[in-house]
């Protein structure tokens, strides 16, 4: 089992470090450009070339059945889905094969209103209760699946 890591703009890498530390998991830091990651022989830091979806892409290539994926990308965490992995967003929220339809479909609608001018803006601050969240959801995850694989 494996954590990855869709890392540009993720707010919770410290909190997946510490929990991957604690259990003992690899852990794939995937970005665009560099970045800082702890000193470790579990964290491993790729560095893709720029463009759209290339980090997610190498995310959906090296990811399998019972790893778990961090991101707030919609399409990605569908293809994590397919290969059979856990989708995470960094609020907590699980993706799940019962609930990725209906947020393709509100990203594509949000995509629409936006391009025509009627909503500004976007989510709301990342506050303390989603990393929280997170954290409790991540915990969970990895159980179920340390619990799935005896």
């Amino acid at each position: 089992m494996e954590i990855f890591i869709d890392a540009d703009a993720c707010p919770v890498k410290d909190e997946v470090y510490k929990v991957a530390q604690r259990y003992g998991l690899k852990t794939w830091v995937v970005s665009n450009a560099f970045m800082m990651i702890p000193a470790s022989p579990m964290i491993e830091r790729v560095i893709v070339d720029a463009g759209p979806d290339v980090a997610d892409d190498w995310i959906a290539e090296h990811v399998a059945p019972g790893d778990v994926a961090i991101t707030n990308d919609i399409p990605l965490a569908e293809r994590v889905l397919q290969a059979g992995a856990y989708a995470i967003a960094p609020n907590g929220k699980p993706f799940t094969e019962d609930s990725i339809g209906s947020a393709i479909a509100q990203r594509a609608l949000m995509e629409q209103l936006r391009s025509t001018g009627d909503i500004y803006g976007g989510p709301k601050p990342f506050d303390r209760n989603d990393r929280s969240r997170f954290l409790q959801t991540l915990d969970q995850v990895i159980q179920k699946e340390r619990r799935r694989r005896g």
